[in-house]
C-alpha cells in the first residue's frame, strides 16, 4: 500500500464513512475474498443530495456503469466515476440494503444490517441519512435471467480484489461490509473490507 494512501478498515458486518475531496480516488478492497459491500455517497455540502442508482441507470442506460462513466446524484450531478476494477466485475445496483425487517422475515429478528451500519457510520461524522438509499453493491453477483428473475449468487471476488472510484465532488462515502449470512451472497461468512483514499 502506498504511503499516500489512507486506509480505513471496515470490520466484517460493520460500516464506516470517510470524507473524500473532489479529484481523489477511493478504492474498496475485498481483503479476504467473497465479501459484498454496500456503498453510499453523499454531497459533502448538502447530504440531502446523494448517489442515486435509479438516476445513474437512467444516465448510463446500463445496470452498472462502465469504466469512465459517472454515478450521479438524485439531482443528476456526477458524484463518483468508475475509475478501475480488478475484480471479476460483478456488482449490483438493484438490491436494497439489508435492514431489520429483512432479517426478521428471515427468522433472525436481532441482526446487524447495512441500513443500521449506514446510520452508525454517518453519525460518527455528525451526519444523518434520514432514509436508506439504494446502495451500490460492490462485488455482489445478482444476474438477471432472461425471464427477468434475479439470482442471488455468492460473490466471486478474490482476496485483494478492488473497485476504484474518483470523486467528482467533495463527498462522504459510507461502506458496509454486508453482514448477510442468511443467504449465500457472502459465502455464508461475512469478512472485512477496506476503504483506501488515494
Amino acid at each position: 500500500m502506498d504511503l499516500m494512501t489512507e486506509r480505513t478498515l471496515v470490520p466484517a458486518g460493520e460500516g464506516r464513512a470517510v470524507r473524500v475531496a473532489a479529484g481523489r480516488r477511493v478504492r474498496v478492497v475485498d481483503l479476504e475474498g467473497g465479501q459484498v459491500g454496500d456503498l453510499f455517497a453523499y454531497a459533502a455540502d448538502d447530504p440531502r443530495e446523494r448517489l442515486s442508482a435509479a438516476h445513474t441507470r437512467s444516465e448510463t442506460s446500463r445496470l452498472f456503469p462502465a469504466l469512465g462513466e459517472a454515478f450521479v446524484t438524485d439531482r443528476r450531478r456526477p458524484i463518483l466515476t468508475l475509475a478501475g476494477d480488478t475484480s471479476p466485475g460483478s456488482h449490483d445496483m438493484l438490491i436494497a440494503a439489508c435492514d431489520p425487517a429483512r432479517y426478521a422475515a428471515l427468522g433472525v429478528p436481532v441482526h446487524r444490517s447495512c441500513a443500521r451500519n449506514l446510520d452508525l457510520a454517518l453519525a460518527e461524522l455528525g451526519l444523518e441519512a434520514g432514509t436508506t438509499p439504494q446502495p451500490v453493491n460492490v462485488f455482489m453477483r445478482i444476474p438477471v435471467e432472461e425471464a427477468g428473475r434475479l439470482r442471488w449468487l455468492p460473490a466471486e471476488s478474490r482476496a485483494g480484489d478492488s473497485i476504484t472510484f474518483e470523486a467528482a465532488m467533495d463527498c462522504v462515502i459510507a461502506l458496509s461490509a454486508c453482514p448477510q449470512d442468511q443467504v449465500g451472497i457472502n459465502n455464508g461468512r461475512p469478512t472485512p473490507l477496506a476503504i483506501d483514499v488515494l
